[in-house]
């Protein structure tokens, strides 16, 4: 789960620094959000994860696929909503207000909310109708499928508090991970603008 707020964030940052090369444009908060929706999750730790070395577990993250150097920028910014749009219904679950302190958790959501609001409208920019299959293949079904693993993860732990903090961990480092990918698309975006 951390690594898919990392890598939202990090595409969130990635999207916005391309935005003058494509013609959208994220608000300059934008970037600022991802950052402070990884603190948030930084603060939404409530055990150990030392107490929770038995619940461990690795989520498979999809970072070739993903971070790989055949994502085009269309493909990148398809990812990048994937994931807020993941992130965001994660950790709208029912008993995810169980497991961190509400208003925390609260303003972790509404942080990603906002992000996908303002990637929404760069969503619709850069992929036309023939870009639409994006969403059924490659990486953005790659991860579709990695938050699956991540929901299956929680049902079959009951949604313990390890389980919870597992998941959090998990989505820290991939959060910590995406850094790579936001250097490469800011690249790409500063190959796009020269002559």
């Amino acid at each position: 789960m951390a690594f898919m707020l990392s890598l939202l964030m990090a595409l969130a940052l990635v999207s916005y620094s391309l935005g003058g090369s494509l013609g959208y444009d994220l608000s300059q908060n934008h970037m600022l959000i991802g950052r402070k929706n990884l603190r948030l999750l930084g603060q939404m730790r409530r055990i150990s994860p030392r107490f929770c070395l038995q619940d461990r577990k690795d989520f498979a993250f999809p970072q070739e696929m993903v971070e790989g150097a055949q994502l085009q920028e269309a493909q990148a910014i398809s990812v990048l909503h994937e994931m807020l749009q993941q992130s965001f219904n994660l950790f709208h679950t029912e008993r995810s207000s169980a497991a961190w302190d509400t208003t925390l958790l609260e303003q972790l959501r509404n942080g990603i909310h906002q992000q996908l609001d303002d990637l929404e409208a760069c969503l619709g920019q850069v992929m036309g109708e023939e870009d639409s299959a994006l969403g059924r293949t490659g990486p953005t079904l790659a991860v579709k499928r990695y938050f699956q693993g991540i929901h299956v993860y929680l049902q079959e732990k009951q949604y313990s508090d390890c389980a919870w903090e597992t998941v959090r961990v998990e989505m820290m480092k991939a959060l910590s991970s995406s850094t790579s990918l936001q250097e490469r698309l800011r690249k790409m975006g500063g190959d796009l603008n020269s002559p």
